[in-house]
């Protein structure tokens, strides 16, 4: 078991971590309309996807289709007509011509012989229909040929012959044969032609690629916009590649998943926003990580209001402007004080920017609203600041709506007029879920705000109506004493509604015994001189233990309760203290002190110091009597001292400067109490009606 210094230090850090793990579950896990959609390129779209913000972002598919075009649109680059290759085959067109006419000038050889020579001329390849033609032509007419394949072969070559052009140079051959050779020679010409062409410009790879990277590299990133509220894609619309991109780059889809890399912005702000908040309140309210039940209030609100804002905020467009982050602010500012809401509202607001992608519009909306909220509302004392509050609320709503969209040209009057309806109704929701909130909070963790203490406060509570029947001296003093107290807390900060209605309950346990106490005894009779001092302390320390069992019985606040246990401290009832150890012969040793003392604690908060001391101050000035301001002072320094050196104040978090400022408000407020009043003379017996025969004479009332 971990020591209590040790888990006072552990606790609060132990709650942060879990805190960060949830909030960071929350933002990054799908929920509600910020669950990534399950789209394909094919799929209908299942619902109008908008965009939740304007953003211009970098088209890779359109700049991959402007680089695809760019590519495209440089043809291949060849070299020029080789004119070697055309030398070449001119020559070789002309060899085989020459071996063509020594195979026909064999005057000894056959047909066949001769065509069975032909064959081994590798450079041509001929079918035996223009074998027999080319050796049965007559010499004249083979000359002509010859003349023109040389004529026609010359020509071809010179132009630039590509190789995936060379099928169509082939089939231009045919027309270029003179029409003065028959059909038949004409075609023995250009079947010998198309032995020998080839290509003479070849492709240039290096030309090619250097081109097509010139082109590429001037080819600019392509931007895509997209407006607030356009829509991206209708519903029932096929889904694109382009599409999918638009969502993707809008933050609707998560293709990533749910990679590391993703988390790491989220967690750091949620540890930056927290850190930043525990060393502020460890700064301005130490007390604060000491209240476990106040801990879990300000995490499980603030979870609450961060998995609500996850479903209503992101990829909405006017859903953002109704979510009520200012009542948040306000039931923290109500219940725990004004500082926290605050800083509270401020560190929601960085997650509030995660979940809308940054949206300064929204982001500004919901720091502005609850900050305006919280100090219009108060202390929220009564139930019309919650109105105001709301009023307060909506008009800087309003107010940044106006900022953000009067000279948008994208938003007409009914879209302008959405959102003021919207950022007004906010307002009215966030005062009445404030309003509701507390009632509710407030039993469950055990926080008494201003509004139940005001409530607490009414002299129709059955406890304090008791009071004043059974025992109305205690009755008095503890009106007293919420007077005495309350003017020393408004002048030291404190709460002075908790110390009010703290004190109007802090004896109310004197309404068992009440004849057993000095203010509520008549003509002189004292119970205690006829019982031991030592019951007659138990009787008197019992109202302390009795009062708080009351209040518990009556599901008072706990603060309350603490106040009744914490108002004696550990202080001992002197008188019955000193009348045992005068009855044992002054031998204090034979006097076990515990039976004469409270049973504590000392007090806590300032409030119950503020209302331990005006307790004794009070008591003490109507038991001397004084008859001066020095002698009121005098006894109001005497407790205050006295406290301090048995010490009762050690607890309470109270400066000397605060007890200057107390025993002068005490001094102030006691000086009401206690002055000299004059002595007016006496009259002379007038001849008018008395009291008791007004009703029988004619003498008016104002006459008397």
């Amino acid at each position: 078991m971990l020591s209590n210094p040790t888990w006072k230090i552990a606790r609060p850090w132990i709650i942060v971590v879990v805190f960060i793990i949830i909030s960071l579950g929350i933002i990054v896990l799908p929920v509600g309309t910020n669950t990534p959609l399950n789209l394909e390129i094919g799929d209908p779209a299942p619902f109008d996807i908008v965009a939740p913000r304007s953003q211009t972002y970098i088209s890779a598919l359109q700049t991959e289709t402007a680089i695809n075009n760019a590519k495209a649109s440089i043809p291949k680059i060849y070299d020029p007509p080789d004119t070697r290759v055309s030398r070449q085959q001119v020559s070789s067109a002309k060899s085989a011509i020459s071996f063509i006419n020594l195979t026909r000038s064999d005057t000894l050889a056959t047909t066949h012989q001769k065509q069975k020579e032909l064959s081994k001329l590798r450079s041509i390849n001929l079918t035996e229909k223009f074998q027999i033609q080319l050796i049965e032509s007559e010499e004249n007419r083979w000359i002509i040929i010859q003349e023109e394949i040389i004529r026609v072969l010359e020509f071809i070559m010179s132009l630039p012959i590509q190789e995936d052009q060379l099928e169509k140079t082939l089939q231009r051959i045919p027309i270029l044969i003179s029409v003065e050779l028959s059909i038949e020679e004409a075609e023995l010409a250009a079947e010998l032609v198309q032995q020998f062409v080839l290509p003479n410009s070849l492709y240039n790879e290096i030309a090619t690629n250097k081109a097509i990277a010139a082109n590429v590299e001037a080819v600019e990133p392509v931007e895509q916009a997209f407006t607030q509220g356009q829509t991206i894609i209708a519903r029932g619309t096929v889904i694109t590649a382009e599409d999918l991109e638009a969502m993707t780059a809008l933050n609707i889809l998560d293709p990533q998943g749910n990679s590391i890399e993703r988390y790491i912005p989220f967690l750091a702000a949620i540890l930056l926003s927290i850190t930043t908040v525990i060393l502020y309140i460890n700064r301005t309210q130490p007390s604060f990580f000491s209240q476990t039940r106040h801990i879990l209030f300000v995490v499980l609100l603030s979870i609450a209001f961060l998995f609500g804002a996850q479903f209503i905020i992101p990829q909405r467009l006017v859903l953002p402007f109704l979510f009520p982050a200012a009542t948040l602010g306000m039931l923290i500012a109500v219940g725990l004080g004004t500082h926290l809401g605050m800083i509270i509202s401020t560190a929601f607001v960085i997650f509030i920017a995660m979940i809308s992608d940054g949206r300064i519009e929204v982001v500004i909306y919901h720091l502005i609203g609850p900050m305006v909220a919280i100090l219009s509302l108060g202390k929220g004392e009564r139930v019309n600041s919650f109105l105001l509050a709301g009023l307060a609320t909506a008009a800087a709503n309003a107010s940044v709506i106006i900022a953000f969209r009067f000279n948008d040209p994208t938003i007409d009057v009914l879209g302008l007029s959405t959102l003021l309806g919207a950022s007004i109704a906010n307002g009215a929701i966030s005062g009445a879920l404030t309003l509701t909130g507390l009632f509710l909070l407030g039993y469950i963790f055990d926080i008494t705000t201003s509004l139940q203490l005001v409530e607490l406060s009414r002299p129709n509570h059955p406890l304090l109506v008791n009071l004043l029947r059974t025992a109305p001296g205690t009755y008095q003093h503890s009106l007293h004493v919420a007077n005495l107290a309350e003017q020393a807390a408004r002048d030291i900060g404190a709460n002075t509604m908790l110390v009010r209605v703290s004190a109007l309950f802090h004896d109310i346990g004197k309404t068992i015994n009440p004849e057993y106490f000095v203010e509520n005894q008549i003509n002189n009779i004292n119970p205690h001189t006829n019982i031991d001092p030592e019951s007659s302390s138990k009787i008197i320390i019992s109202h302390v233990t009795d009062g708080e069992k009351m209040a518990k019985r009556y599901r008072m606040p706990t603060v309350i309760r603490n106040a009744i246990l914490e108002h004696h401290g550990t202080t001992i009832t002197r008188y019955q203290y000193d009348i045992a150890v005068k009855n044992q012969k002054k031998d204090k040793t034979k006097v076990d002190i515990n039976n004469f003392s409270y049973p504590g604690p000392i007090p806590q908060t300032p409030e119950t110091a503020l209302l331990m001391l005006a307790d004794g101050c009070e008591a003490k000035t109507k038991a001397d009597n004084p008859s001066s301001i020095e002698e009121i002072d005098d006894i109001v320094r005497y407790i205050i001292n006295r406290r301090l050196k048995e010490g009762q104040l050690d607890e309470c978090d109270l400066s000397l400067t605060d007890l200057g400022k107390v025993r002068d408000a005490f001094v102030r407020t006691l000086k009401g109490y206690f002055h000299n009043r004059l002595k007016y003379p006496s009259e002379e017996k007038l001849d008018t009606p008395t009291v008791e025969n007004i009703n029988d004479d004619k003498t008016s009332t104002s006459e008397v």
